[in-house]
């Protein structure tokens, strides 16, 4: 019997999209039918394979998406959307390879859960890019969204605190707007997807939160204040505003996190 681990890095060292969202699938699925031993006798790479395209850029390099409702736009759009979820496909599953054996059987089980909705959300908006005359890899992408994931390799309470409640909490507040604008400019097909990445958004954060609660508990410290510190020792952002709280909240992360040290 193949071992969770196992399974989780041979996902992690697909290179190829399509390749990597089946073989992620597959991983949950195996996950959930009980055929995985339950054993973390190999190592999470350092970094994942990735395809030769998408050029990855600094974010300095990223060359700047012209608004408007421009066909060039639109598929530049759907390109930083899709390479978005790609990257968080790696992310929930270097999530569950690297802390399993720590954090237990639900922990796993919630981040498998997770990077099949990525995968999932990930194949959307590649066909989507298809209908718009494009594909994934056509244009360059940016080169930093793994940063926090091996920054954070060493703690599953710094993990937490940035990818789930940071990265993936500032796509609660982004989306909706871009859900507006794609749906004033009559892609109603582009809102669907949007929409249904909003709500898998919102159960991402708060598996990461209630997680999260669970270290604090562990550490026997204040879960906000334990959040704001590692924050600020592992996250190279900033925590801004326009917030939404709603949905936020909705994911268990209320403003007693992130208010004090927003700017």
């Amino acid at each position: 019997m193949t071992t969770i681990a196992r399974a989780i890095r041979a996902a992690l060292l697909t290179a190829d999209p399509r390749a990597k969202c089946f073989a992620t699938r597959e991983v949950a699925r195996a996950w959930r039918r009980g055929d995985l031993a339950w054993k973390f006798d190999v190592t999470m790479p350092d970094q994942p394979a990735w395809p030769d395209a998408p050029e990855l850029l600094a974010p300095g390099q990223m060359p700047k998406r012209r608004k408007g409702g421009s066909e060039r736009g639109r598929i530049a759009l759907w390109h930083s959307l899709a390479h978005i979820e790609f990257v968080a496909i790696d992310l929930a599953l270097d999530m569950a390879g690297r802390f399993g054996a720590e954090m237990g059987e639900a922990f796993v089980g919630d981040f498998l859960a997770v990077a099949a909705d990525e995968a999932m959300h990930f194949a959307l908006l590649a066909r989507k890019l298809q209908t718009l005359g494009s594909h994934y890899g056509a244009l360059p992408a940016h080169a930093g969204l793994w940063e926090a994931a091996y920054a954070t390799r060493g703690d599953v309470a710094a993990r937490l605190a940035v990818v789930p409640m940071v990265l993936e909490a500032r796509g609660l507040d982004v989306t909706p707007a871009t859900l507006d604008r794609v749906r004033a400019g009559g892609d109603e097909h582009g809102a669907k997807i949007l929409d249904r990445i909003l709500d898998d958004e919102i159960r991402h954060v708060a598996a990461g939160t209630k997680h999260f609660l669970r270290c604090a508990e562990i550490a026997g410290q204040n879960p906000e204040s334990l959040w704001q510190n590692l924050v600020k020792l592992h996250f190279k952002g900033q925590v801004k505003p326009p917030f939404n709280d709603s949905a936020r909240l909705a994911a268990g992360l209320s403003r007693g996190f992130y208010a004090a040290i927003a700017y």
